[in-house]
């Protein structure tokens, strides 16, 4: 939708120890990034260095931009602009900082804030998978068309994001979260424990019996593909279990939100090792008390980027039917399906699309 549209927005990675700023035209970048530390620990610091690196971005544009757009870690009053609570990177900012009513007054444009998982599943659902798995679904030959998407970040958290009929879905409370669900086989303890950077570390650990290791992630995935000494056992079962505890938590709410659902993050490059038991949960089946099998997920799932899975899932069933009464037919094709694919921006530039295309969204009154 915004992928050709000629308006600049200024925007921000902020992390907890670096501010990444920047501006994109048309869901790209068009301004080398600049980056200042985010002096998270002092408040009056930490919204200096914000105001410093925008004025910079702004400063070096031919043009004003429209707005100013970004993720920030939350708790948060979203639309509202305001960031407080438990802000383990930014504590400075715990009892409650109006950030975006700050930066209106100090820029005079509009400045709109969000959740990372929300503006990754925007950016992906305009810019990214959503429109490219649509066009290769036209260029198939099929009629079938997506506009619902969850967006999963695999890092150091479990991060998520739902657009539904194209809009992005904030909540009431800019509370739409899946971190917090159930881990699948840990009684009590959060789904999270088991999807994010220091799953894979435990659990290598302990399977491995080496406690005291180093490895990232990263050297883990090494490790189970044989190109780094170590348990190579330990590493897959890491990942593999990854995979499932994303997967169970993935299939709720996969049922409720029917649509297209897109991961990135760091982690994904594991992907090969996390995919098999991820969409295994996905595809798994439950019984009724008579003992009749029901799918866990409704639709039948596919891996959207293995090509023979997305010529089936592109063809679906479809047959005529005869309409009653009259020499007509009808198309009906009666195999519900979603599928598994993987970001086509990576996440970073995903978050930024989001942030852009939700910018212009809102002055457009969508």
């Amino acid at each position: 939708m915004y992928i050709h549209d000629s308006r600049t927005v200024v925007t921000l990675d902020a992390g907890g120890t670096n501010l990444v700023f920047g501006a994109m035209k048309g869901c790209e970048y068009i301004t080398e990034p600049i980056t200042y530390p985010s002096n998270a620990h002092d408040l009056d610091l930490c919204l200096d260095t914000m105001v410093s690196g925008f004025r910079e971005v702004i400063d070096s544009l031919d043009e004003k931009p429209v707005a100013i757009s970004f993720a920030f870690p939350g708790p948060a009053d979203y639309p509202n602009g305001i960031i407080g609570g438990f802000l383990p990177n930014f504590p400075s900012f715990r009892e409650g900082v109006a950030l975006g009513p700050f930066l209106e007054n100090e820029f005079g444009i509009p400045v709109f804030i969000n959740n990372d998982g929300d503006l990754f599943a925007y950016g992906e659902a305009l810019c990214g998978a959503l429109p490219d798995i649509n066009r290769r679904l036209a260029e198939a030959g099929s009629g079938k068309r997506y506009r619902n998407l969850l967006g999963y970040t695999f890092g150091t958290g479990f991060g998520v994001g739902m657009v539904v009929n194209g809009q992005l879905n904030r909540g009431d409370n800019s509370c739409v979260e899946t971190f917090c669900l159930p881990h699948k086989t840990k009684n009590g303890i959060i789904v999270e424990e088991g999807v994010a950077v220091r799953a894979v570390k435990r659990v290598y650990a302990e399977l491995s019996g080496d406690l005291g290791h180093s490895f990232e992630p990263k050297d883990i995935c090494e490790i189970a593909d044989g190109k780094r000494p170590g348990d190579v056992a330990a590493a897959r079962r890491a990942f593999e279990e990854f995979g499932e505890t994303a997967g169970d938590a993935m299939a709720i709410a996969a049922q409720l939100i029917d649509g297209i659902i897109v991961i990135g993050g760091g982690i994904t490059a594991a992907r090969h090792l996390i995919l098999p038991s991820l969409l295994g949960e996905l595809r798994a089946s439950l019984s009724t008390i008579g003992g009749d099998s029901v799918r866990r997920v409704q639709m039948e799932v596919f891996n959207l980027d293995d090509q023979a899975e997305f010529e089936v899932f592109a063809r679906g069933n479809s047959r005529r039917i005869p309409v009653r009464g009259t020499d007509r037919t009808a198309v009906y094709d009666d195999m519900k399906r979603i599928g598994v694919t993987f970001s086509r921006l990576g996440a970073s530039k995903a978050i930024s699309a989001g942030a852009y295309a939700f910018a212009l969204s809102k002055i457009d009154g969508e």
